[in-house]
Order: C-alpha cells, then sequence, then structure tokens
C-alpha cells in the first residue's frame, strides 16, 4: 500500500450516525468473491485536487476477515499512487459500501430512516452550542431541481452563543444538526406551528 492508506469509516460513523450509514455485520461477513466493495483511499503524497477519494474494488480472494482485489476506478487525483487493476489487500471492517453480485445473497439493510431534509440552523450549533429554541414554519427557502426540500425547521443556539459567534445562520441536513445535538429528536416530526424552548433540566417545552 506504498502512497496510501486505506481509511477506517467506523469513527466517522460514530461520529455521524444520523448522516454517515455503513453496511451491517451480516453484510460484511458476506460479501465474497466477485462482489464490489468501496472503500476510501487516503493519499499520502502531494496531490493535485483530492487527498482522498472512494473507489470500488472488485473481490478476488477471501482469507477469514482479510479480502483482495483489483481497484475498478480510475483515480481522480491525478497523482494518485493507485491505478485501475492494482492489487489491493484489506480488513473487511475497512468497506463503506458494498455492490453485490447476487443481490440475492444479499443480507437485509439495516433499517434507517434519512434526515435529509433542510433546515435553517445557527452556525455554533455546528460546532458545539446546544439547542436551545426551534420552530417550524411553513417551508419557504426549496428551490426547484433540490434533491431535499426545506423542512421548515429554524433551529437556534442561545443569544449569548448566536451573539458570540461571527457565522450566520446554515442551511443544511436535518442530520447534521442531529449529528452534533440530538436532544430535540423526539420532537423532529412536531407540526409546522411548532415552537420548543430548552429547559435548564435539559428537556424541551413548548414555547411561545
Amino acid at each position: 500500500m506504498s502512497g496510501y492508506t486505506l481509511a477506517d469509516p467506523r469513527p466517522i460513523a460514530e461520529s455521524a450516525p444520523y448522516t454517515y450509514f455503513l453496511p451491517n455485520d451480516a453484510q460484511i461477513a458476506a460479501v465474497g468473491v466477485g462482489d464490489h466493495v468501496k472503500l476510501v483511499f487516503d493519499y499520502d503524497g502531494p496531490v493535485e485536487d483530492f487527498d482522498a477519494e472512494r473507489m470500488w474494488v472488485t473481490v478476488s480472494a477471501v482469507t477469514g476477515s482479510t479480502l483482495t482485489g483489483t481497484l475498478a476506478n480510475h483515480p481522480g487525483e491525478p497523482n494518485a499512487p493507485v491505478k485501475y487493476g492494482d492489487v489491493v489487500t484489506f480488513d473487511r471492517a475497512l468497506l463503506i459500501d458494498i455492490d453485490w453480485a447476487d443481490p440475492e445473497r444479499a443480507p437485509s439493510r439495516t433499517p434507517r430512516r434519512g434526515y435529509w431534509d433542510r433546515c435553517l440552523v445557527d452556525h455554533c450549533v455546528l460546532t458545539g452550542e446546544p439547542v436551545d429554541y426551534l420552530y417550524r414554519e411553513e417551508p419557504d427557502m426549496t428551490q426547484e431541481g433540490d434533491r431535499y426540500p426545506d423542512s421548515g425547521w429554524r433551529i437556534r443556539a442561545s443569544a449569548a452563543a448566536i451573539e458570540a459567534n461571527e457565522n450566520g445562520p446554515e442551511y443544511i441536513a436535518l442530520g447534521k444538526v442531529l449529528n452534533q445535538d440530538d436532544s430535540w429528536l423526539p420532537l423532529i416530526d412536531a407540526p409546522v406551528g411548532s415552537a420548543f424552548r430548552r429547559g435548564e433540566d435539559g428537556g424541551y417545552y413548548a414555547a411561545d
């Protein structure tokens, strides 16, 4: 693996459980010869465009938890230390996605709800400040061609935190907010017109 390392995706999945989903244990254990698996290649040397790329590998041999395969993508990075057809050896735990040679052999996916609808959130919530106040209004920010609509949620930090932060609100996926603070998750299906404020005990209470 001269010139690159294969990233371990598990710490990322643990830190972003609402937006970064990995195959489950049964799926990982079932990968065999002929399946395509996606890995994250982190480049060690100087690069022009990408210091990491997600690329597919076709599995050609299996030895317990160790898989061997050939790179099935042409890297987009001009200085990539790997090329299409190179042999890659890796541990099962490093794969981030699977394209099954025989889909009928694939174990079931873990059911997960996606939280991709957009919301407005104070930037400081994304850097560690807790959600202090949130309300849901009629969605009005969805643009033609958007893949995901505006949820109507407007998520605020405390007034002091907002005043101390130089960055304004961001329009992002609900899941990215939940990755930072999911204390309000039970409220996420509340109807338009709902408003909640965080109490001193950390719970949320209806607000005007």
